[in-house]
C-alpha cells in the first residue's frame, strides 16, 4: 500500500525544491525529517511538512506503522508561474517570473527483512 501526498503552489521554484528531493529519495521518513531539520534553506521546511503528512496519512488512515515507513517517490514539478515587470532603463520594462512548484511525496511500509 503506497501514500501519496501533494503539496500545490509552493512558493519555491522547482529548481530549488529538486536539491532537496534529491537527498532524501529513498530514504526512512525518520532519516529524511533529521535531514530536512539541519538544511538551512526555506525549500526544507516545505517538504518536510509534505513528508509528515504523507506519514501522517499512512498512520491514521491506513494504519501504517511509522518507524516502517519509507520515502519510495518523491519529486517536484512546475506550477503556475506568476509574471511581473521591473521597469528598466529609456522606460522599457523586463518581466520577472515568480515560479512556484508541486511536491509529492509517495510513502510505503518497507519490508522487514528475515535473518539468515
Amino acid at each position: 500500500m503506497e501514500v501519496r501526498v501533494v503539496a500545490k503552489d509552493t512558493g519555491i521554484p522547482p529548481s530549488k525544491v529538486r536539491l532537496l528531493v534529491d537527498m532524501v529519495r529513498g530514504k526512512s521518513v525518520d532519516e529524511a525529517l533529521t535531514i530536512m531539520r539541519f538544511t538551512p534553506t526555506p525549500a526544507a521546511r516545505v517538504v518536510a511538512k509534505a513528508v509528515k503528512s504523507a506519514a501522517a496519512n499512512a498512520e491514521n488512515n491506513f494504519q501504517m506503522n511509522p518507524p516502517d515507513l519509507k520515502i519510495v517517490s518523491i519529486f517536484a514539478d512546475k506550477a503556475r508561474t506568476l509574471k511581473r515587470f521591473r521597469p528598466r532603463a529609456r522606460g522599457r520594462a523586463s518581466p520577472i517570473l515568480k515560479r512556484s512548484s508541486h511536491i509529492t511525496v509517495i510513502v510505503a511500509e518497507q519490508e522487514k527483512q528475515v535473518g539468515p
